[in-house]
């Protein structure tokens, strides 16, 4: 967008800011004013309109103030307009004329240099830009600072980018006593990217082992953290603009909106899917979310992307992220234990599953069951294998993948389809017959058959086989949807 400022001979005190803009946008005309007194300028007394093109879209934030002071500066002939016209500018500034942070800055300076332009940005979002690569970046504390670093009185010294530190500690495997099986899930999807639904009793570990499987996943790259960081950018949630490589861990409550979920809102931000982008999202107690909240997942988790579609925008979000499930078989949470089941089993099981959709149930690619931990369980040693010893594994079967899809869009088995599924993850003739008769029995959906191939591919990368065979096929078959009623 354009930020254009005309100066006229008539109409002395006026200041208009046409173009659809919103409050915050519409009061940038006190902030600037405020701003231009604090270095020593007053605004001529001559009729000033701003105008933001193109006029026919909504304009909001307030990352137009800077911008808007710069044109005026032009105009006013503090500052020469050509050399402006070659910087793309965003950030707030306070009434002392100091500029301050802004969301999205990430984003505008890759845009920024694919244009050709410098990025003129605050002080405390420099890290942030450095990232976009070979640009002339002007990061600045405050409006004197800028001017007289165009005028030549002072230099700006470039920012660099930072890193993260990543001493955030990660809760170990080793910590979760029993739940062998669920572990074993747990380490699937890790190695395939996969979907996992774990069901069980309040206070079996379900929560405890989703909890352990960024600990599981490999550190991201530099092309997956810049793209997971530009959406954390618009969301505002870069700190002190540092990336990191760490993959993300989203765990919304059950009472998020579908605009919190999906994305959306006044400003069409990014939801929760989109800020679990190559990382994890965790839902805690599943049937206790909005059922019309849950069916919103289904499009991002098979297409990878969300798409917030309003009168006024429609914005595309990546959201390639593995959802992790969490819930009890019924409300009471003991349907399968006879001494503490209520007296409505097995129909409180039903009931309680029917909150969420088959759809949804039906793209999870892992169902598992974790049943109670009994204290003679708690009672062992801590087991000899954590995370560390599982993260291994899971890194060789993702450096199979890498080398199987290198040159392609795909990162992981999860995200294989059609004649490239079929020419890596068919299995040989025994499990070919299993896989078939299986289908028939379990009345396995299209989608359904070509997951149960996704994760026998993975079950197979973790055993080294080039080939799937009737093993990893009966594993995958295991892992499908459960009878909640039983």
């Amino acid at each position: 967008m354009d930020v254009q400022v005309h100066v006229g001979d008539s109409g002395g005190g006026q200041f208009n800011i046409v173009g659809l803009a919103d409050k915050a946008v519409a009061e940038s005309r006190e902030r600037v004013r405020a701003a231009l007194t604090a270095i020593g300028l007053a605004l001529p007394f001559k009729r000033i309109t701003v105008n933001l093109a193109p006029a026919d879209l909504p304009k909001e934030g307030s990352h137009y103030d800077l911008p808007i002071a710069l044109g005026l500066l032009a105009a006013m002939g503090v500052l020469p307009a050509s050399e402006m016209a070659n910087y793309v500018a965003l950030g707030e500034l306070s009434l002392d004329a100091h500029v301050t942070a802004v969301a999205g800055v990430l984003p505008a300076a890759i845009a920024a240099s694919a244009a050709g332009r410098g990025l003129i940005c605050p002080a405390a979002c420099g890290a942030e830009a450095a990232w976009a690569g070979d640009l002339t970046i002007l990061a600045t504390p405050s409006l004197i600072a800028l001017v007289n670093h165009m005028k030549g009185v002072t230099v700006l010294t470039p920012p660099t980018p930072k890193l993260a530190s990543t001493s955030r500690a990660v809760p170990d495997l080793k910590d979760v006593k029993g739940q062998e099986s669920a572990k074993r899930a747990l380490e699937i999807t890790a190695a395939g990217g996969h979907n996992l639904l774990m069901i069980g009793p309040p206070g079996a570990g379900k929560s405890m082992l989703a909890q352990r499987l960024p600990g599981l996943l490999p550190p991201l790259d530099a092309r997956e953290a810049l793209e997971i960081s530009m959406v954390r950018s618009l969301a505002g949630e870069l700190t002190d603009g540092t990336i990191s490589r760490e993959r993300p861990f989203r765990n919304p409550h059950h009472s998020a909106s579908m605009a919190a979920l999906v994305g959306g809102g006044l400003k069409v931000r990014p939801g929760e899917v989109s800020l679990a982008h190559l990382g994890v999202l965790f839902l805690d107690e599943l049937p206790e979310f909005q059922r019309g909240v849950l069916d919103s997942l289904r499009q991002p988790i098979e297409t990878g992307e969300a798409v917030v579609a309003r009168a006024n925008a429609h914005v595309r979000y990546p959201a390639r992220f593995q959802l992790v499930a969490a819930m009890n078989p019924c409300r009471c949470g003991y349907l399968s234990d006879p001494a503490q089941a209520c007296s409505r089993a097995p129909k409180c099981g039903a009931d309680y599953q029917s909150r969420i959709s088959g759809p949804l149930f039906d793209r999870i690619n892992l169902h598992v069951e974790v049943p109670g931990v009994l204290a003679s369980d708690l009672a062992l040693p801590p087991p000899a294998e954590g995370s560390a010893e599982v993260a291994a594994r899971v890194a060789r079967a993702r450096d199979i993948q890498r080398t199987r899809f290198e040159g392609t869009a795909i990162r992981t088995n999860a995200e294989a389809e059609g004649e490239l599924l079929d020419r890596i993850a068919t299995p040989e003739a025994s499990g070919v017959k299993l896989l078939t008769e299986a289908a028939e029995r379990m009345r396995l959906s299209a989608r359904g058959y070509s997951r149960v191939l996704r994760v026998a591919r993975t079950i197979a990368d973790l055993a080294g086989s080039p080939q799937v065979l009737r093993p990893h096929i009966a594993e995958a078959l295991s892992y499908r949807r459960l009878n909640l009623q039983s």
